[in-house]
């Protein structure tokens, strides 16, 4: 069996309570937070059954690795999960929408990639083992819940996945800041895979060479790239606009 592992504040915590209350072993809080927004949070947890245990801020940071925490965290067992991203889009109804991540390292960067992610309504995350963070408690407070609802991939060879995911029919789409197209030049109705790489570095040669198309978000001030988050959001808000 999988150790439990920590959840730290509201969203990350919150969202687990909605959606795997069960899963929930304790939750610790620090009783003298006595806010409207910590009330109702132990009102749902004590609705939910689960087991409440008061704690001091140095020991919720302690346990949580941040001083974050916002004066709640809990130790939950893992949810069941896709195990295979084959198995994913077996399942996936309509066009794909899924985001690459090439050489993310940084947990607050995949944390709202991840969020961003669930509001577009990706249906999964990708990024090679090898050059790239995994999902942390830190990784899990930045994305306020999105660790739990988006399948994030961490594969061995990226290019052989990105050519299987052409076998599937999926267009590759890479960004980049001398592609000869715009994001709002290409069709993105589709079922499509953005592939986004480091900021400042971009994706691999390799990874850039697998793509099927390559474009650029436009830049009008002195700023010659955004962060990858931030790009993220805007690649898939623009492929959710374009299906709307």
């Amino acid at each position: 069996m999988s150790s439990p592992k920590v959840l730290f504040g509201f969203h990350a915590v919150g969202v687990r309570l909605k959606t795997a209350p069960k899963s929930i072993i304790e939750i610790l809080f620090e009783p003298t937070r006595r806010d409207a927004r910590m009330r109702q949070f132990l009102e749902r947890a004590n609705e939910a059954g689960v087991r409440l245990i008061e704690a001091d801020g140095l020991r919720l940071a302690k346990l949580a690795g941040s001083h974050g925490h916002q004066g709640v965290a809990a130790r939950v067992e893992p949810v069941p999960q896709i195990h295979s991203l084959d198995d994913l889009l077996d399942a996936v109804t309509g066009p794909a929408l899924l985001l690459v991540l090439d050489g993310v390292t940084d947990p607050h960067n995949l944390g709202a990639c991840l969020r961003v992610a669930d509001g577009a309504g990706a249906q999964a995350v990708i990024a090679p083992k090898d050059h790239a963070v995994g999902v942390n408690a830190t990784v899990a407070k930045v994305a306020s819940g999105a660790a739990e609802t988006v399948p994030y991939f961490m594969v061995t060879n990226l290019a052989r996945t990105l050519n299987e995911l052409k076998e599937r029919n999926i267009w590759i789409i890479g960004t980049a800041e001398d592609a000869p197209k715009t994001l709002y030049q290409v069709d993105l109705k589709g079922p499509v895979a953005l592939v986004l790489g480091a900021e400042g570095e971009g994706m691999r040669q390799l990874t850039r060479k697998t793509c099927d198309e390559l474009i650029s978000i436009p830049m009008q001030g002195a700023v010659e790239s955004l962060n990858v988050s931030v790009a993220s959001g805007v690649c898939l808000y623009e492929a959710l606009r374009q299906r709307s």
